[in-house]
């Protein structure tokens, strides 16, 4: 059995840790052993981890704080697991994963690119990009991402493009659900629902959301917006403060951080993702449709090419086209909805199936490690 470390910057939640999780518990765990080293703390994605009877580890580093003592740490469980393969997970990890490499504790080294614009210190991008050839395979999870670091300057050795994967029989339309969840925040059954699963960041642009949902709320009487995600609350102060003073208080849901979105998403009629960069493949719409719900996007990242017919897409920050995109799904009526929404979980069902990304993944860790020694009785 191969030991497969995952190295990653921290494990709150978010599209990297989300998809690692889905992965890890969906994997061979007989061939792959595999254990997860945190660079920061367990976060929430951790427990979910150890729960599941995977290892983790935290190098208990700060964010933004360089800390030479977090090398030490790496080396000394390099040094006990002794992994087969390393792969790391988004920038800072990438580096520290090149570390491990040097320290002659990595055989194999696979970086994961999970992004495309980023505002992330220009000396990682560069140093990223300088040292790209060192990796055996630099894998991306979007056809944007792949182009937007060749564009910086990675010239790996080999890419690997493997979308993230979805599991279907755990996200799925849910009429219980979609009954409780709406009694629980106060959504009258009539009401048309609108989503914005993000976190609060600049990335996100809550902004062009809340401005296209102030279009819409002043004709529109009868909809909601439900906003969910790690600082959507009502004691973030810019963000209520935007809310007041668009006059959405009364039409706004703040639901928080959720780790049950599998009851939250079929509550929802229409998911709209406003991002205004930085996304390469954004879990959060494909995971609205694996639950029938149509969605509305921003051109960012692979959105358009995962929505396909079965939704809209618009220019980044364009709160009228935004505005206009919802509100044509809106007058198209529950029943076209439903058929779209519908479209949308085979759409992708027949692109995006957890099985299939799981096995791309076993599938490169096999190449790169060799085959398997044959069985020899005894």
């Amino acid at each position: 059995m191969a030991t497969i470390l995952h190295l990653i910057t921290g494990l709150e939640t978010g599209g990297a840790e989300g998809m690692l999780l889905r992965l890890l518990l969906r994997a061979d765990r007989d061939r792959f052993r595999p254990v997860v080293i945190s660079m920061t703390d367990t976060g929430t994605i951790g427990p979910l981890l150890i729960e599941a009877g995977i290892e983790v580890r935290s190098l208990g580093l700060t964010r933004g704080r360089p800390d030479p003592r977090g090398v030490v740490r790496l080396r000394r469980i390099l040094r006990d697991l002794r992994p087969a393969l390393v792969q790391t997970w988004l920038y800072h990890a990438d580096l520290l994963g090149l570390i491990a490499r040097q320290l002659g504790y990595a055989p194999h080294l696979l970086w994961n690119l999970r992004c495309t614009e980023t505002i992330e210190a220009s000396l990682v991008r560069k140093l990223s990009a300088w040292f790209s050839q060192i990796p055996d395979i630099v894998i991306a999870n979007s056809s944007a991402g792949m182009r937007f670091h060749q564009r910086l300057g990675y010239r790996p050795r080999r890419w690997a493009l493997i979308p993230n994967g979805f599991d279907l029989r755990q996200l799925r339309p849910d009429e219980a659900a979609r009954r409780a969840v709406r009694g629980e925040i106060g959504i009258d059954r009539a009401a048309v629902a609108v989503g914005l699963p993000a976190r609060f960041h600049p990335m996100k642009d809550h902004r062009t959301f809340l401005a296209a949902a102030a279009r819409l709320a002043a004709n529109r009487p009868d909809l909601v917006f439900v906003l969910i995600g790690p600082g959507i609350t009502g004691t973030n102060p810019a963000l209520a403060d935007a809310v007041g003073a668009l006059g959405l208080s009364g039409r706004v849901r703040l639901l928080g951080d959720r780790q049950d979105m599998r009851r939250i998403y079929p509550a929802l009629d229409i998911v709209a993702l406003s991002s205004a960069y930085g996304e390469g493949f954004p879990n959060v719409i494909a995971e609205a449709m694996c639950c029938a719900v149509p969605c509305v996007a921003t051109d960012v990242g692979d959105a358009a090419e995962i929505i396909g017919s079965t939704g809209a897409v618009v220019p980044p920050g364009d709160e009228a086209a935004l505005a206009a995109a919802v509100e044509r799904l809106i007058a198209a009526g529950p029943e076209r909805r439903r058929a779209l929404g519908h479209q949308a979980r085979r759409r992708i069902a027949d692109n995006y199936d957890l099985d299939v990304i799981v096995r791309r993944y076993e599938i490169l860790y096999q190449e790169v490690l060799g085959p398997a020694p044959a069985f020899s009785p005894a």
